[in-house]
Parts: C-alpha cells; structure tokens; sequence
C-alpha cells in the first residue's frame, strides 16, 4: 500500500532538492515505466512459480513486508530512491504475482480486467487534472490524507491479524458492506492521483533537482500499485458473490 497521502510526494521536498539539471515531465514519466516494468518482471516470476506448483507463500510474505520497510525508508530518505525503488518494486512485484496468480486461477481473465481498469482510472483522473476539474487544494488534500491514513490503519491492523488467521472483515469479505469498502478505497486511491500529479508538476515548475524524477516516479508508482490491488479485490469480491 502507499504511503499516508503519499508522504513519498511533498512540496517540501521538492523545495529542498533544487540546482543543477532539473527534473521534467518526460523524465519522472520514464523512470515511473522502469519502476513497473520490474514489477512485471518480479510478479511474473512469482506466476510461473505458481503456475508450476510452488508454495508461493513466503515469497508474498517477504514481498509484503520488504515493500513496506522500503517504502518507508524511501519516504523519509528521498536520496535513497534510485537505489530502494528498484528494490521495493521486485518485492512489490512478488506480492502482486502471487496475488494475480491466485484470482486468476479462481476467476479467470480478471487480472486482465484490473489491469485495463488501473489504466482507465489513471487517464481518468489525468484529464481530470489536466482540465483542472479536480484540483489539489490545501482542503483536498487533507481530505485525502485523513482519508488515506484511516485505511492505511486500517489495512497494518489487518496484516497483523492475518498472522493469527484472523484479519478486518471488511477487507477481505465478498458481502455488501465489504464491496462498499472496496469501492471507497478505490476512490481515495485515484483521488491520490490528483496528488501525485500536482506535487510532479509543482516540482518541474519550481525546477527541482533531476534526481527528483526518482521521488516522483517512486510515488506515482506506489500509488498504481495500490490502484491495482484494489481494483484486482473488487472484481473477486463481486465474483464470489455471484457465486
């Protein structure tokens, strides 16, 4: 999951790492593509294992956990990114394989389905900022970010529960209530969106460092893998209740 209204993302941050070549668009765009295309590579590993019959298990786990003290490394050390994105994106990845690799097994096509669905939010929400018809203001932004903290929360409280074969019913529930919840987040995911959006355009404007592109990829990044997660437990929480 990302961070808390993407601490990984904040002007002050920006405003620090200023001089020398300056970051752009197109930069901070390539590096996000690198980013997801070690995910790719990292979950499509964990699918073969799974597809082969191996205990996938530990290795989401390990992913789990790994992208989660990374993230935080890489949100309160913006320097350490070109060196803990690529890593955090191959544990990232192997979360997401084993996860994909799963539903995908018992719902056929629906990763497909997440995945087209994570690319129709991200231009949604873009020409949306683009339009300025969503703009990132100081009270949309602590909107979001209460928001995004009660599920982020929400979301530790139930990964510790999981290790006790327990965990938050609202997450993993394929009921109503459950559907809600998922929609919900999904919207404050996107939402996020329009933040990471504003803060890489206010770091080109303000012509930070180069090495910013980094910071801004990695946030950007986190923020779609976040998407697609959800995304991927909507569909299965809407096709069990079919079921």
């Amino acid at each position: 999951m990302r961070g808390i209204s993407n601490p990984v993302l904040n002007h002050k941050v920006f405003a620090q790492h200023t001089g020398g070549q300056a970051m752009t668009i197109t930069g901070t765009i390539n590096k996000t593509f690198f980013f997801l295309i070690l995910v790719t590579i990292s979950a499509f590993y964990v699918w073969q294992l799974y597809a082969a019959g191996e205990n996938i298990q530990p290795y989401m786990v390990i992913g789990l956990l790994g992208a989660l003290i990374l993230g935080l490394v890489a949100s309160f050390k913006p320097a350490t990114v070109p060196f803990t994105g690529p890593l955090y994106a191959l544990l990232k990845g192997m979360l997401i394989g084993g996860l994909s690799a799963r539903l995908e097994h018992e719902f056929g096509g629906i990763v497909i389905q997440a995945a087209a669905g994570t690319i129709a939010v991200f231009f949604a929400m873009l020409i949306l900022y683009r339009l300025r018809l969503i703009k990132a203001t100081k009270r949309f932004r602590s909107v979001v970010l209460t928001a995004t903290a009660g599920i982020f929360l929400l979301y530790l409280i139930h990964i510790i529960l999981r290790f006790f074969d327990l965990g938050v019913p609202i997450i993993r529930d394929a009921t109503p209530l459950g559907i809600i919840f998922s929609l919900f987040v999904i919207v404050i995911a996107a939402l996020n969106l329009i933040i990471d959006f504003d803060f890489i355009e206010k770091g080109v404007q303000r012509r930070s460092s180069k090495k910013m592109e980094w910071y801004g990829a990695f946030g950007l990044t986190v923020t779609l893998i976040w998407l697609y997660i959800e995304i991927l437990r909507l569909l299965a929480k809407i096709r069990r209740m079919k079921n």
